[in-house]
């Protein structure tokens, strides 16, 4: 099922145009990685998703409706953002993925909502934390708290900027087979912006490369070639497979520089 649909979006910041005619689609049980190089507006991206950004041109739908029609808690239920800094307030950690139930509490929090709350804080093994201040945790511990608030609203569509460059690589391998895991099982969509080539090619299911502000190249993630790679980040690579995993293992940065 078509869950996000992105049809030739532009967006300018302060007259400088950082994106032009960009257009893709993710259906349910599937992650989408956006990757290119710093500047190139994968942040920028991800906000005009969820409507943070206005776009200049171009339509965005999230379950055929488009998000600049959506009242921002119909949005709210439909799309969660996890940014690549979360605010540090004196919440608890269990307050603060309460949070996550805004959208849908009216007058108190109700046993459902704290069911929802607690399952996500035993999935992400955060039951030691639920008292502690979120401004008392490290930038690891704080990035699973806000993805667990995401999670917990229950969304048709993550969004995730930059999930994993907080986390230790123990933490990045069980936050993003989770994620993957709870997008195939539940039939959610994800878009998510990194910089690891390694980490997206092994968790994603497809991918966007950005290049000077539009699209360079797009399409299931087994189609990334070593020649994609050079193009958009300067760096001329290889491609190895290990354990059945591909890895992006650049040549020599002197002799591919001409030094």
């Amino acid at each position: 099922m078509l869950i996000l649909d992105v049809q030739g979006v532009s967006f300018a910041y302060n007259c400088r145009p950082i994106l032009s005619g960009v257009h893709f689609s993710v259906n349910s049980g599937e992650i989408l990685a956006i990757l290119g190089p710093n500047g190139v507006g994968k942040t920028s991206l991800l906000k005009c998703i969820n409507a943070i950004h206005r776009p200049g041109a171009g339509i965005i739908s999230v379950d055929g409706r488009d998000i600049l029609q959506m009242q921002p808690g119909e949005i709210a239920r439909e799309i969660s953002y996890v940014a690549q800094q979360s605010e540090t307030t004196c919440l608890t950690v269990f307050d603060a993925i309460l949070m996550g139930r805004k959208p849908y509490i009216r007058w108190k929090v109700s046993d459902k909502d704290l069911k929802i709350v607690d399952a996500a804080i035993k999935r992400l093994h955060l039951e030691d934390l639920t008292m502690r201040y979120i401004n008392q945790l490290s930038g690891g511990e704080l990035q699973k708290v806000a993805i667990a608030r995401a999670l917990v609203q229950e969304p048709l569509l993550l969004l995730l900027d930059e999930p994993t460059s907080a986390l230790d690589l123990k933490n990045q391998y069980e936050i993003l087979s989770f994620l993957r895991r709870v997008v195939e099982e539940h039939n959610l969509a994800a878009v998510m912006t990194m910089h690891d080539l390694n980490t997206a090619m092994r968790f994603a299911h497809k991918f966007l490369f950005l290049k000077e502000g539009g699209i360079y190249a797009h399409g299931k993630i087994d189609e990334i070639s070593s020649e994609m790679i050079g193009e958009v980040y300067g760096l001329p690579v290889d491609i190895h497979r290990f354990s059945g995993f591909p890895i992006v293992v650049p040549h020599d940065f002197h002799m591919a520089a001409g030094f």
